[in-house]
């Protein structure tokens, strides 16, 4: 873990790694999606809203997806202190934050014809709306925290704590008596017919490329800005000490 805590160490891997991610995944994601818009068929009950599964899932996984990355990175860094780990989880914040809102979105158009509404108190709605609500919190407190330059183990703490709600989206569907359909892909087991169930990991796998390859750019640039903002202080430095 610590092999690429050294910044150098990391740039040498990010800089060809980031590319690499994000050209697989928009080229991933354009043959999954134009695969489940244009060639599956439509479904025999939802008909071609159906459509939106290929966007809605993959956006809600990586959802919750990127909080747990934030939670883990809280963790590296609270526990090891590893350097980069403040960065991975603010890296991961606002492409976690996109995505769940792109989740919220769908999800929302989806249920207008399948419910008859677009929105419901739903125990699976409710819980990603406090998602995004997280992420939102998250960002201003890591903004916050630069602007005041207070210890970043108060955001880790937070990252840590918000963790909370990934299982209770999880299982929201199993705990209460919900609208919203139970999980189809489970451990081993799948209830989507192949038509819609290949597409549909293609898009997953291609949007969790791009995230990756997000959250490494982001990396890079929060990166560039502190050695940029260290540099300058040094230079203040000197001159202050040469006066």
């Amino acid at each position: 873990m610590h092999a690429y805590a050294n910044p150098t160490r990391f740039l040498k891997l990010a800089r060809p790694l980031t590319p690499l991610l994000l050209v697989s995944g928009l080229l991933m994601v354009g043959a999954s999606l134009a695969w489940g818009y244009f060639a599956a068929p439509p479904d025999r009950l939802m008909g071609e809203t159906v459509r939106i599964l290929f966007l809605h899932v993959p956006a809600a996984w990586l959802g919750m997806g990127g909080w747990t990355a934030i939670a883990i990175a809280s963790l590296v860094e609270l526990v090891w202190r590893h350097p980069l780990a403040a960065l991975a989880a603010r890296g991961a914040a606002l492409p976690g934050m996109v995505f769940t809102a792109i989740c919220l979105v769908t999800g929302s158009i989806w249920g207008r014809p399948t419910w008859g509404s677009w929105w419901v108190w739903d125990g699976r709605l409710t819980s990603m709306l406090v998602l995004l609500f997280l992420y939102f919190a998250y960002i201003g407190l890591t903004q916050a925290i630069d602007r005041e330059g207070a210890a970043s183990r108060i955001a880790a703490i937070f990252g840590l704590v918000g963790a909370i709600n990934i299982p209770i989206i999880n299982r929201s569907v199993v705990w209460w008596n919900s609208l919203h359909q139970p999980p189809s892909l489970t451990m081993g087991k799948s209830s989507i017919d192949p038509e819609f169930l290949w597409p549909l990991l293609g898009s997953t796998l291609g949007f969790s490329l791009l995230f990756g390859g997000i959250v490494l750019a982001r990396m890079r640039t929060l990166l560039a800005e502190r050695q940029t903002e260290a540099r300058l202080r040094r230079k203040a430095a000197a001159v202050e000490a040469g006066v």
